[in-house]
């Protein structure tokens, strides 16, 4: 397996390069079992990848615990699937995703909220807390500098 390793900001270790998402979430998942977890909390890896065209997701939300569940090596780590949240625009709360009632669900990427907190706006009431949507929001106007 070939990665490039370079220091994330936090301290930790970030990999680029030519590893695939299902070998990233593995290699990420097999390091830790590896260190002595018993359990690996996974979401919807690969996250926020869009069809060009359509703009749907390409991985469907269990992906990333249906590629680990498969995966060989990892047989002494119990995969734990994270159950889908998403803005519901009707409580105008965070809620588990129903199927039934997709229609209000409002599924805000990472990509989405920076942009809105790049470009100085709020997101949706309910969201998110007031004062950790200002940390976010006085962080991407720091880098912009255009406060």
């Amino acid at each position: 397996m070939w990665y490039q390793r370079r220091r994330s900001g936090g301290g930790g270790i970030r990999t680029t390069g030519v590893l695939a998402m299902a070998t990233m979430v593995q290699w990420h998942c097999r390091s830790r079992m590896i260190a002595g977890a018993n359990f690996y909390i996974v979401g919807r890896d690969p996250a926020g990848m869009p069809h060009p065209e359509t703009k749907e997701d390409l991985y469907e939300p269990t992906h990333g615990g249906k590629v680990l569940s498969m995966a060989p090596g990892l047989t002494s780590v119990e995969i734990i699937p994270f159950r889908v949240a998403a803005y519901n625009t009707k409580s105008k709360s965070m809620a588990f995703y129903d199927r039934e009632r997709h229609s209000e669900f409002d599924f805000i990427s990472g990509t989405r909220m920076r942009k809105l907190a790049r470009e100085g706006e709020n997101p949706p009431d309910g969201f998110m807390a007031p004062k950790a949507w200002k940390v976010l929001t006085d962080y991407y106007c720091s880098l912009e500098k255009n406060c």
